[in-house]
């Protein structure tokens, strides 16, 4: 488990509403008294300032923006300043949000329709080395990773199960329709239908969907 005892002193905010800047900005001071706080509406404006400014200890950054996915900027921290403490604060709860923010670096993942004293609260257990996570996240983390006995096992077709399991093997998606005898583009179908059975939104996710149901 990662710990975050050290001082936060400097924070950045990325977020491209003025009312969600100074919600976020007001949490991080509760958290943390006189802590720095700067901040960008978009992802340039971000880049731009992070280029000039000294690292910031936590950087709580959205996902949606008028110029593309913060997780650009959460890329970013990782390479050039990976001390940071890069959190989302969204509104999305979905697989497709948060599995691809974590994997890029996100250490914590907060949802901005939660009381301010929540978020709060999720912020100054960093220190107790605790994840800065909603409720709603974490539980959907810890549902993800359940095995499949334990959650409710989705309905494949026959033909699903082999396309899940040639891909799931590391095969291509033509590979799995010559071996098929099928199209690429009804394999495609299949892929994404099995995406949406399985609650995934990435062939890795997908093998480990398909390991834990005994396909490969």
């Amino acid at each position: 488990m990662h710990r975050y005892n050290r001082e936060m002193k400097n924070a950045f905010i990325l977020e491209d509403l003025a009312e969600s800047q100074a919600w976020l900005a007001q949490a991080l001071d509760r958290s943390f008294p006189g802590i720095a706080v700067e901040a960008a509406f978009n992802i340039e404006e971000a880049l731009q300032k992070l280029r000039s400014a000294p690292s910031p200890d936590i950087a709580l950054i959205d996902l949606s923006l008028p110029d593309g996915s913060g997780i650009r900027v959460i890329e970013w921290l990782q390479l050039h300043s990976p001390t940071t403490l890069c959190v989302v604060a969204s509104i999305f709860d979905d697989d497709g949000h948060i599995f691809p923010a974590l994997r890029a670096g996100a250490r914590g993942y907060l949802l901005k329709d939660q009381p301010v004293t929540a978020i709060v609260q999720a912020l100054t257990g960093i220190a107790a080395g605790e994840p800065p996570l909603s409720p709603a996240i974490a539980r959907r983390l810890l549902a993800f990773f359940q095995p499949v006995s334990v959650r409710e096992q989705p309905a494949l077709t026959e033909r699903e199960s082999e396309v899940l399991r040639l891909i799931a093997k590391g095969l291509t998606q033509a590979e799995a329709a010559r071996l098929l005898c099928i199209s690429p583009h009804t394999v495609a179908g299949y892929v994404k239908e099995l995406y949406r059975k399985l609650n995934v939104s990435s062939r890795a996710e997908a093998a480990v969907r398909a390991r834990d149901m005994g396909l490969v």
